[in-house]
Protein backbone atom coordinates (compact mmCIF):
# COMPACT_ATOMS: atom_id res chain seq x y z
CA UNK A 1 0.00 0.00 0.00
CA UNK A 2 1.82 3.29 -0.92
CA UNK A 3 -0.16 6.57 -0.16
CA UNK A 4 -4.21 6.62 -0.09
CA UNK A 5 -6.27 9.53 0.40
CA UNK A 6 -9.35 10.87 -0.66
CA UNK A 7 -8.67 12.08 -3.63
CA UNK A 8 -8.76 15.82 -4.14
CA UNK A 9 -10.91 17.02 -0.66
CA UNK A 10 -13.69 20.00 -0.85
CA UNK A 11 -11.95 23.40 0.33
CA UNK A 12 -11.82 23.55 3.93
CA UNK A 13 -11.55 19.46 4.40
CA UNK A 14 -7.73 17.75 4.27
CA UNK A 15 -6.76 14.49 2.63
CA UNK A 16 -6.05 11.75 4.90
CA UNK A 17 -2.78 9.60 3.99
CA UNK A 18 -1.98 6.19 4.72
CA UNK A 19 1.65 4.55 4.56
CA UNK A 20 2.77 1.77 5.07
CA UNK A 21 6.44 1.96 7.01
CA UNK A 22 8.23 -1.15 6.38
CA UNK A 23 6.25 -4.20 6.23
CA UNK A 24 4.77 -4.04 9.94
CA UNK A 25 3.49 -0.52 10.31
CA UNK A 26 0.84 1.57 8.54
CA UNK A 27 0.98 5.15 9.32
CA UNK A 28 -2.64 7.37 8.82
CA UNK A 29 -1.93 11.39 8.97
CA UNK A 30 -4.52 14.24 8.25
CA UNK A 31 -4.74 17.96 9.25
CA UNK A 32 -8.00 18.67 11.39
CA UNK A 33 -9.06 22.62 11.38
CA UNK A 34 -9.45 22.06 15.69
CA UNK A 35 -7.05 22.62 18.31
CA UNK A 36 -5.64 19.25 19.57
CA UNK A 37 -8.15 19.93 22.49
CA UNK A 38 -10.79 19.21 20.87
CA UNK A 39 -9.27 16.43 18.62
CA UNK A 40 -8.33 14.52 21.98
CA UNK A 41 -11.65 14.76 23.73
CA UNK A 42 -13.17 13.23 19.67
CA UNK A 43 -11.16 10.24 20.69
CA UNK A 44 -11.72 10.26 24.03
CA UNK A 45 -15.51 11.07 25.10
CA UNK A 46 -17.97 7.65 24.27
CA UNK A 47 -20.64 9.89 23.30
CA UNK A 48 -18.46 11.78 20.47
CA UNK A 49 -16.56 8.36 19.24
CA UNK A 50 -20.53 6.96 18.52
CA UNK A 51 -20.62 10.12 16.38
CA UNK A 52 -17.76 9.74 13.94
CA UNK A 53 -15.84 6.27 14.79
CA UNK A 54 -18.02 3.62 12.38
CA UNK A 55 -17.39 4.37 8.35
CA UNK A 56 -21.48 4.80 7.60
CA UNK A 57 -20.88 3.29 4.38
CA UNK A 58 -20.24 0.28 6.24
CA UNK A 59 -23.80 0.40 7.46
CA UNK A 60 -22.38 -1.30 10.58
CA UNK A 61 -23.03 1.46 13.60
CA UNK A 62 -21.37 1.31 16.71
CA UNK A 63 -23.56 0.14 19.50
CA UNK A 64 -21.63 0.85 22.37
CA UNK A 65 -18.55 2.56 23.22
CA UNK A 66 -16.88 1.88 26.76
CA UNK A 67 -13.66 4.06 27.40
CA UNK A 68 -11.71 4.36 30.43
CA UNK A 69 -8.84 6.44 29.15
CA UNK A 70 -5.49 6.18 31.95
CA UNK A 71 -2.88 3.96 31.72
CA UNK A 72 -3.66 0.56 32.60
CA UNK A 73 -7.32 1.70 31.61
CA UNK A 74 -9.73 -0.50 29.25
CA UNK A 75 -11.65 0.27 25.97
CA UNK A 76 -14.09 -1.87 24.49
CA UNK A 77 -16.41 -0.92 20.75
CA UNK A 78 -18.99 -3.14 19.98
CA UNK A 79 -20.11 -2.87 16.25
CA UNK A 80 -23.28 -4.62 15.00
CA UNK A 81 -26.79 -4.22 14.32
CA UNK A 82 -29.51 -4.47 16.67
CA UNK A 83 -30.55 -7.96 17.58
CA UNK A 84 -27.76 -9.44 15.24
CA UNK A 85 -24.34 -10.79 15.36
CA UNK A 86 -21.79 -7.91 16.98
CA UNK A 87 -18.13 -7.31 16.52
CA UNK A 88 -15.98 -5.77 19.38
CA UNK A 89 -12.52 -3.93 19.37
CA UNK A 90 -11.29 -4.00 22.95
CA UNK A 91 -7.66 -3.59 24.77
CA UNK A 92 -5.69 -1.28 26.82
CA UNK A 93 -4.21 2.26 27.13
CA UNK A 94 -0.61 2.12 27.85
CA UNK A 95 0.42 5.33 27.82
CA UNK A 96 -1.72 8.48 27.91
CA UNK A 97 -1.13 12.44 27.61
CA UNK A 98 -3.55 14.22 27.13
CA UNK A 99 -4.52 16.75 24.12
CA UNK A 100 -1.20 14.65 22.53
CA UNK A 101 -0.65 11.39 22.68
CA UNK A 102 -2.70 7.80 23.12
CA UNK A 103 -1.17 4.38 22.89
CA UNK A 104 -2.99 1.44 23.16
CA UNK A 105 -3.27 -2.34 22.83
CA UNK A 106 -5.48 -4.00 20.22
CA UNK A 107 -6.56 -7.21 21.78
CA UNK A 108 -9.33 -8.55 19.40
CA UNK A 109 -6.89 -10.08 17.48
CA UNK A 110 -4.89 -12.20 19.56
CA UNK A 111 -0.99 -12.07 19.10
CA UNK A 112 -1.87 -10.62 15.72
CA UNK A 113 -2.76 -7.33 17.19
CA UNK A 114 -1.67 -4.01 16.65
CA UNK A 115 -0.14 -1.70 19.07
CA UNK A 116 -1.67 1.99 18.06
CA UNK A 117 0.30 5.18 18.59
CA UNK A 118 -2.21 8.07 18.39
CA UNK A 119 0.18 11.79 18.01
CA UNK A 120 -1.81 15.50 18.08
CA UNK A 121 0.36 18.30 17.24
CA UNK A 122 -0.34 21.43 17.36
CA UNK A 123 -0.38 23.71 13.89
CA UNK A 124 -1.50 27.43 14.00
CA UNK A 125 -4.46 26.63 15.98
CA UNK A 126 -5.17 23.33 14.12
CA UNK A 127 -4.17 19.75 14.83
CA UNK A 128 -1.83 17.18 12.43
CA UNK A 129 -3.36 14.05 13.68
CA UNK A 130 -1.07 10.83 12.65
CA UNK A 131 -1.82 7.39 13.60
CA UNK A 132 0.91 4.76 13.59
CA UNK A 133 -0.50 0.59 13.54
CA UNK A 134 2.45 -1.34 14.56
CA UNK A 135 1.78 -5.30 13.80
CA UNK A 136 3.91 -8.12 15.29
CA UNK A 137 4.55 -9.92 11.47
CA UNK A 138 4.23 -8.63 8.33
CA UNK A 139 1.46 -11.01 7.52
CA UNK A 140 -0.53 -9.48 10.29
CA UNK A 141 0.43 -5.79 8.88
CA UNK A 142 -1.00 -6.99 5.37
CA UNK A 143 -4.38 -8.55 6.76
CA UNK A 144 -5.17 -5.83 8.83
CA UNK A 145 -4.00 -2.79 6.22
CA UNK A 146 -6.87 -4.71 3.59
CA UNK A 147 -9.38 -2.22 3.04
CA UNK A 148 -8.17 0.87 4.84
CA UNK A 149 -7.56 2.83 1.71
CA UNK A 150 -11.01 2.89 1.50
CA UNK A 151 -12.41 3.68 5.91
CA UNK A 152 -10.16 5.06 7.25
CA UNK A 153 -10.46 8.50 5.03
CA UNK A 154 -13.92 8.22 5.12
CA UNK A 155 -13.93 7.60 8.87
CA UNK A 156 -11.69 10.72 9.23
CA UNK A 157 -13.95 12.49 7.38
CA UNK A 158 -16.34 11.85 9.95
CA UNK A 159 -14.47 13.34 12.16
CA UNK A 160 -13.70 16.59 10.50
CA UNK A 161 -17.23 17.17 10.33
CA UNK A 162 -17.91 16.43 13.80
CA UNK A 163 -14.89 18.68 15.17
CA UNK A 164 -16.58 22.61 14.66
CA UNK A 165 -19.79 21.45 16.78
CA UNK A 166 -17.20 20.98 19.51
CA UNK A 167 -15.80 23.92 19.89
CA UNK A 168 -19.29 25.36 21.60
CA UNK A 169 -19.30 21.80 23.47
CA UNK A 170 -15.73 22.77 24.86
CA UNK A 171 -15.00 25.90 26.43
CA UNK A 172 -11.29 27.14 25.18
CA UNK A 173 -10.33 27.11 28.58
CA UNK A 174 -10.34 23.51 28.86
CA UNK A 175 -6.96 23.64 26.60
CA UNK A 176 -4.78 22.42 29.30
CA UNK A 177 -4.47 18.89 30.26
CA UNK A 178 -5.95 19.63 34.17
CA UNK A 179 -8.53 21.37 32.27
CA UNK A 180 -8.92 18.76 29.60
CA UNK A 181 -9.41 15.75 32.73
CA UNK A 182 -11.88 18.22 34.94
CA UNK A 183 -14.00 19.06 32.15
CA UNK A 184 -14.53 14.88 31.43
CA UNK A 185 -14.81 14.41 35.03
CA UNK A 186 -17.33 17.48 35.68
CA UNK A 187 -19.79 16.77 32.32
CA UNK A 188 -21.75 14.10 32.03
CA UNK A 189 -22.51 12.82 29.14
CA UNK A 190 -22.23 9.39 28.55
Amino acid sequence: MGTAGQGDAPQGQHRTTAERRGERELVVTRMFDAPPHIVFAAWTKPELIKRWWAPKSSGVPLLSCEVDVRVGGRYRYVFGLEGGRTMEFFGQYTEVIPNACLVWTNEESGDDGAISTLTLTEKDGRTLLSLSELYPTKEAADRACEGMEEGMPEQFAQLDELLPSLTTIMPPQTQSAADLVRWMRDTDRN
